[in-house]
């Protein structure tokens, strides 16, 4: 009942979001809206900083208690590869999709490149593309300091250094009994303030939906029609595909995994930020059923590689930039951006607006004019509330299908 009233003032927050925020966009002066747009965000700061406060710890604790009761290396080796291949098949139908349908519908022929954008944004994405070359993306995985990682919620490097810890701990047996369960008391704890940090979630969707009206007003659906309406369309089709491919392994079980995920999914797709909701889809795929030791090795995982919202989106926007630039690129090329696009993005998960600036790095790679992510910042933050929603649904599916795999699929504890 306490979910599906959260949910339910989640829902309301949304509308008096959007409500008040396009009162003020057509009331209010120019200063006022900055001034209003400022402030009002600093709920959904409040919300966002009191998630990203566990993230680091719940990661550690319970990736490492995860590979801990896997037990030994061959299991966690074979948990891991069927991770892996859900992955990077995921990925790939991902790009695929976003590539196939770009070429198709070709938005970026009916987007005007001047007078509707504010080019200054795109000066800070450009800036920031040598975060993607092969050295920072290397130093970005491997952490030089686990108190570093920790501190900069760095969840890949997190990963890295908790699956190095857990696999050690594994091998002493007895020895390390007292260190997992002191570490699976703590992941018990941290989950229990993530019922005390979600009752701040409507206030913190509230702040961010007034604050993006206000600014942007309505118009910028209108404006950018086609284009939404053409990246809506691919992630209809990727949801079909992912849901077809949970359907064949899940069956009957698929609604009801919907219905368990439905509140994450709501925030996520309110306020942009996968982070926000780990801690809460964390408690809710287990109360699903998936064991305990699959969910905190799978998930931490799937935030780094397994982002198929933010995948799909990534050609459809390069592509949609080459279009409205005048740039052709050949089948080949485009096949070879899909591959580049496959390995830069993995582990962008923690960099604020990570599609974008990969998408804007791509773009220099290819001789497309990188500016160009000027033409899409405006509706931006639309997009990426689709395809925020959408890496939930990717990963919360990729944790129940390798714990079904596993045979650790159990039936649910909650009311269907």
């Amino acid at each position: 009942m306490k979910s599906n009233k959260l949910t339910l003032y989640i829902l309301i927050a949304m509308f008096l979001g959007i409500v008040v925020g396009y009162y003020v966009h057509v009331k209010a002066s120019a200063e006022f809206i900055k001034s209003f747009s400022t402030n009002i965000k600093l709920l959904t700061t409040v919300f966002l900083r009191c998630v990203q406060m566990i993230i680091a710890p719940l990661v550690f604790c319970t990736l490492v208690v995860g590979i801990a009761k896997l037990g030994d290396i061959k299991t966690v080796g074979r948990v891991g590869g069927k991770a892996m291949l859900w992955f990077i098949t995921a990925s790939l139908v991902s790009l695929l999709i976003g590539l196939v349908l770009v070429n198709i519908f070709q938005p970026g022929k009916g987007i005007e490149l001047t007078g509707a954008v504010d080019a200054s944004g795109a000066k800070d994405l450009i800036g920031k593309t040598q975060e993607f070359s092969l050295v920072k993306f290397v130093e970005h995985v491997f952490p030089k300091s686990i108190f570093e990682a920790l501190t900069n919620n760095e969840v890949l490097q997190i990963v890295i250094f908790s699956v190095f810890f857990g696999v050690a701990a594994s091998t002493f047996g007895e020895k390390a009994r007292n260190v997992v369960k002191a570490l699976d008391t703590a992941a018990h704890i941290i989950l229990k303030m993530v019922t005390y940090v979600m009752n701040l979630a409507p206030l913190g969707v509230f702040g961010a939906i007034a604050a993006v009206i206000a600014t942007k007003g309505l118009e910028v659906f209108k404006f950018y029609g086609f284009y939404l309406l053409y990246f809506l369309l691919g992630i209809t089709v990727l949801w079909i595909v992912l849901l077809l491919v949970g359907l064949m392994v899940l069956k009957k079980r698929l609604p009801e995994l919907l219905r368990t995920i439905l509140q994450p999914l709501i925030v996520a797709f309110s306020t942009t930020s996968s982070e926000a909701v780990f801690p809460k889809l964390t408690e809710e795929l287990e109360k699903f059923g998936c064991k305990d030791k699959i969910v905190s090795f799978i998930l931490p995982l799937g935030y780094s590689f397994n982002l198929d919202g933010s995948m799909m989106y990534m050609t459809f926007a390069s592509m949609a930039i080459a279009q409205a630039s005048g740039v052709h690129l050949d089948l080949g090329t485009q096949i070879t951006m899909l591959l580049v696009l496959m390995l830069t993005s993995k582990g962008i998960a923690g960099v604020p607006r990570a599609s974008l600036v990969v998408v804007t790095a791509t773009c220099a790679m290819f001789n497309i004019p990188p500016e160009g992510i000027a033409l899409i910042l405006p509706i931006d933050h639309f997009c990426d509330m689709f395809r925020t929603m959408t890496n939930v649904l990717g990963n919360a599916l990729a944790t129940t299908v390798v714990s079904k795999w596993e045979g650790s699929l159990e039936n649910s504890t909650q009311p269907v």
